[in-house]
Formats: C-alpha cells, sequence, structure tokens
C-alpha cells in the first residue's frame, strides 16, 4: 500500500515539473564538426497537434540558456507570453571564432561566417524539421554574440522578427548600419537593448550612442525598447533584462490587463466584442499562430459588454465561447448571462442548471451556478 500512495504522489509531482531540457547535437558542415545543442520544448508539447510555437534561439547558450528558458517557462505558465521552443547553442570553446568579424569590412568572416551559415543553412532547417514551430523567431545574445545577431538583419529578409541585445559589444560601423538599416525594415521587427550604470565603459559609451540614434528612426514596422538598469553589472542586469525583453515582446498576446480595460475597451469606437476578435486577428497575424481564447478575457470582455448594456456583443460572447468550450461551464455561465440580461429567465435557469453537468473552468465551477440559479429562481418568484 506505501508503494501505491509513492507511486501516485510521484506522478502527480512528475505531471507539474516544468520543462527540461533536452541535449542534443547537430552534425554542420559548415561548422566542419558537431555542435552541441540545449532544446526546451513546451510542458505540454505535442508533436501530433496542428499547434506551433514561437522559436527562440540563444546564443552563448553554455550560460545564456536556463536564465532564458527558466522565464519563458515561467512566463507561460501564467499565460503572460505564449509557449516557446527555446534553442540554445554551446559555445563556451569557440565564441571568438563563431563571433569573428573582418577588421575592415566588420562584417562576419572566418569562422564567423561559417557561423553566420551554419544559423540560417544548417540549424533552423533542423529544428523546423524537428519540432513544430512557428515562423516567428527571436534571437539572444549577450556582448560579442548581441553585436553579431544584428548581422542578421541585413539579409533581403531577416531571419528573425524580434531581437535581444543585452549589452551589446558593437563592432565599428556598426551603429551606423543599424541607423541605415532599420528604417527600411518591411515586415514587423521588434528590438530590444539594455545596459547597466555599472557595465563596462567602453561597451556602455557605445551602446548609448547607438540608442541615441535607433530613437530617432520612424519605422512603422520597427518597434524599438531600450532599458539602462541601475546597480548593476555586465552580467547581473541579464538577469532583469530577459524578462523585461520577453514582456515587451509579447506585449499584444497577454492578457487584457486593467488598464487596457479601462484605456482601450471602454473607449474602442466598435463593440466589446469586435475588440476581442481583433485584438486575437492581431496575435494571430503578428506570431503566426492561433491564440486559444482565454478565461481572463472572456470576463473582461463580459464586463465591458454589461457596463456598455451591448446585448448583441453579450449573445456573439457567448456564442463563441460555446463554440471554444462546448463541455465547458463557461459556455452554460455565459450563455445564462445573456439570457438574464435580455430579461428570459426562465432561459437563463436553464442554462445554468444545464450546466451543473459540465466541467468547471478556472473561475466558474458548481458553487458559483448554484448562487446563479438561487438569483434567478428568486427573481422569477418576485
Amino acid at each position: 500500500m506505501n508503494k501505491f500512495y509513492t507511486f501516485i504522489i510521484l506522478f502527480l509531482l512528475a505531471i507539474h515539473l516544468p520543462a527540461q531540457a533536452i541535449y542534443k547535437t547537430i552534425d554542420s558542415y559548415k561548422l566542419d564538426g558537431e555542435r552541441e545543442l540545449k532544446i526546451q520544448l513546451p510542458r505540454n508539447y505535442d508533436p501530433e497537434t496542428k499547434r506551433s510555437y514561437p522559436l527562440v534561439i540563444v546564443l552563448d547558450g553554455d550560460y545564456l540558456f536556463e536564465p532564458v528558458a527558466g522565464n519563458i517557462d515561467y512566463q507561460a505558465y501564467w499565460e503572460d507570453i505564449p509557449d516557446c521552443i527555446v534553442v540554445g547553442i554551446k559555445q563556451d570553446k569557440t565564441r571568438e571564432e563563431d563571433f569573428y568579424y573582418d577588421d575592415e569590412t566588420y562584417f562576419p568572416s572566418n569562422g564567423g561566417a561559417n557561423f553566420y551559415e551554419f544559423l540560417s543553412a544548417e540549424l533552423l532547417p533542423f529544428i523546423e524539421d524537428s519540432y513544430k514551430v512557428s515562423n516567428f523567431r527571436v534571437i539572444i545574445g549577450h556582448d560579442l554574440s548581441a553585436n553579431f545577431i544584428n548581422y542578421y538583419l541585413f539579409k533581403d529578409v531577416p531571419l528573425f522578427r524580434a531581437y535581444v541585445s543585452l549589452s551589446p559589444d558593437l563592432a565599428p560601423e556598426m551603429i551606423n548600419r543599424l541607423h541605415e538599416r532599420l528604417p527600411t525594415v518591411a515586415k514587423e521587427t521588434f528590438y530590444y537593448m539594455a545596459t547597466a550604470d555599472a557595465d563596462v565603459r567602453a561597451l556602455r559609451t557605445d551602446i548609448l550612442e547607438c540608442d541615441a540614434k535607433l530613437k530617432t528612426i520612424e519605422n512603422p514596422k520597427f518597434s524599438y525598447k531600450f532599458d539602462d538598469f541601475e546597480d548593476a553589472n555586465h552580467y547581473s542586469f541579464v538577469g532583469r533584462g530577459i524578462p523585461k525583453a520577453l514582456n515587451e515582446i509579447f506585449t499584444i498576446y497577454k492578457p487584457i490587463s486593467g488598464k487596457e480595460y479601462k484605456e482601450k475597451i471602454l473607449t474602442y469606437d466598435g463593440s466589446p466584442y469586435d475588440y476581442l476578435i481583433k485584438k486575437y486577428e492581431n496575435i494571430e497575424y503578428f506570431y503566426g499562430f492561433e491564440k486559444k481564447l482565454i478565461e481572463n478575457d472572456i470576463r473582461a470582455i463580459a464586463t465591458a459588454c454589461n457596463k456598455r448594456d451591448d446585448l448583441e456583443s453579450l449573445e456573439k460572447l457567448a456564442k463563441l465561447i460555446k463554440k471554444e468550450f462546448p463541455k465547458s461551464m463557461l459556455s452554460a455561465y455565459y450563455m445564462g448571462m445573456f439570457h438574464e440580461k435580455e430579461g428570459n429567465l426562465r432561459k437563463a435557469l436553464l442554462r445554468y442548471k444545464g450546466g451543473l453537468l459540465m466541467e468547471p473552468s478556472q473561475y466558474i465551477d458548481k458553487e458559483i451556478m448554484l448562487e446563479k440559479m438561487y438569483e434567478v429562481q428568486d427573481a422569477m418568484d418576485n
């Protein structure tokens, strides 16, 4: 019996374990050898589903992979950002060679040119063939690797949609080249750069100059965010910069906040339902995958419908919930709310009663359904 209970406990713990890293090697013709990778898949990753995930490439993966993967796993758990596939490239023994650039052109050459081609021509196809990744790609680097990620912006069609540059050790002419290139990007591109007050002095001077120039860029397709952290050095600020960058990159994806509700939904020219549909369409357009409707957003839109006495929007929302969550109490609860709002208490009561046999959601359970039943019944009796 004790063995049985031990098994149950271990099983329950296992299903709540965070995502674990997978270690793989890739044979590279470009690098004339193997390269070690660390890969983190989402907790509930299922290769059989149609769902795809943003891809996050982490350079300097021997030390930068864990803080990036940990932040993504944590924020995705709370639905603040989407689940992502994270790939770190181990470079502790090849770092100088991988990020080498020519002393005259300041573009990758020798080992740097080989690594540049390895990432675009070998690593990305390998990951795309092995896992269900979307076309929304993020690349992250620190000092030398933070400079290197910029070279992918100079392709006719940049490989990545988001760039996280943590205290870049900028090559000569890089500031001017970025200032010339970024106004011309034709697809939505996000760029995050950060430094700290105790950063390496020479790096910090160039970074602040670069920031001043990037802030002058006027391109609706280019989004830029800069942080200058206090009480931090070249290494310690990285732990603060990574979550800030992820928050900025996935701003559109985030659940509806109190601020968004007050400043955008309640003042929106269209209906609250139209706002919801547009928000989710923008997420799919920008990130390349469809976001599943979440309960937080349902509650916000339903509240806005009630506040604006928008019965038509509330009905559309209830029908959408029924379509997306046919077995959940959510569908019964919000359809009951609609009938109650339109004054059809008999139908509302039937919806609430029917919901008792359905699956509870994050916020809606049998106790809440019973409370609604009693409220409606009292209203019908009086």
